[in-house]
């Protein structure tokens, strides 16, 4: 199926020194609207999802590995230490369905502790990903039927039959609820409570407020990995959109803001310059930016109101001994 992106979107966008766009697949369409869109209002910024290509898929595997990333570290042992107690206190369901792709490791372990999970329902829009996490996975998981649903996880969503009837058990790892917006996430944990339905137990990892010292290296390494992450954005564009970005002439950079209680990434231009994407231009001044990703934190007494706010009930919460993360454990009435 292929779609144009909208005739007025693209009378809206800038100058056109080009015929109109060849018809697009479905997923480079999307990503065309996003970038035309982010790119035309200001602040300019684009959504955090068009990171995860092949390219940046593989940075942000890098990312998880460095000293200063925390998150995937502190989760993966809370999981290891506490799993047959959080196995314990989730329930005896037989569905597991857990939001974006993850990391295979760590849906590895919580699958090994929920020993009466028969079903697993990973949900992403990579298809790629999906695929490679489920044949990992099944590798390591004899008789376990694997079911990927290619779709936006935030979005309410029919399973797959096999996962329909039964009690099923919700995961989502690795703070990502914390990309959304506070608005965007109670929507999402509605939205997930209807997929999930009666009796439903959810597994959820949050990144904890602390010290800006501890937050703010794990967004801007000493390596640069999370730097070539967060400019791998412009080179996607040229890549897949007819970009002809001087991506040197940019620079990554992550900020604290405190009364937000979040991260925030950007691109930012050294220099004036003009870029040009599908045959669109768009003038950047120096020192301009491109909003690409928050990353906000939570107290513990927050996420749980938040959780409560979406029709939650929260029951238990396990954290690490110096208070970096969490793993919350909500239910449905």
């Amino acid at each position: 199926m292929e779609r144009d992106i909208p005739h007025s979107l693209v009378e809206d966008l800038g100058r056109s020194s080009t015929p109109p766009a060849p018809r697009l697949d479905t997923a480079r369409a999307d990503f065309a609207e996003a970038v035309l869109a982010g790119f035309a209002r200001k602040p300019r910024s684009l959504p955090c999802r068009f990171f995860y290509d092949a390219r940046g898929s593989a940075l942000f595997e890098e990312i998880t590995q460095l000293e200063e990333y925390y998150p995937t570290r502190v989760e993966t042992a809370l999981l290891e230490v506490y799993g047959a107690e959080i196995a314990d206190r989730m329930g005896d369901a037989c569905v597991l369905v857990e939001f974006g792709s993850g990391s295979s490791r760590k849906t590895s372990l919580l699958l090994s502790a929920l020993a009466r999970v028969a079903v697993y329902v990973p949900i992403d829009v990579a298809g790629a990903s999906l695929a490679e996490a489920a044949e990992w996975l099944s590798e390591r998981h004899d008789g376990l039927a694997i079911r990927p649903l290619v779709a936006d996880f935030t979005k309410p969503r029919t399973l797959p039959v096999v996962a329909r009837r039964s009690r099923k058990l919700g995961f989502f790892s690795g703070s990502t609820i914390g990309n959304l917006t506070h608005a965007e996430a109670q929507a999402f944990l509605a939205n997930a409570a209807r997929l999930l339905g009666r009796g439903a137990a959810f597994l959820i990892g949050v990144d904890l407020k602390k010290n800006p010292a501890i937050l703010l290296p794990a967004y801007n390494d000493r390596r640069g990995v999370t730097a070539a992450f967060n400019l791998n954005l412009l080179e996607r564009i040229n890549r897949e959109l007819d970009g002809d970005i001087d991506v040197s002439r940019f620079t990554h950079d992550a900020i604290y803001d405190e009364h937000q209680g979040r991260i925030e990434m950007h691109l930012v231009s050294l220099a004036r310059q003009i870029v040009r994407v599908l045959g669109h231009e768009f003038r950047f001044g120096r020192g301009e930016r491109i909003h690409t990703e928050n990353s906000h934190k939570y107290s513990v007494v927050e996420f749980q109101a938040l959780a409560q706010r979406a029709g939650w009930r929260p029951v238990e919460v396990w954290t690490d001994g110096n208070l970096l993360f969490s793993l919350h454990l909500l239910r449905l009435a």
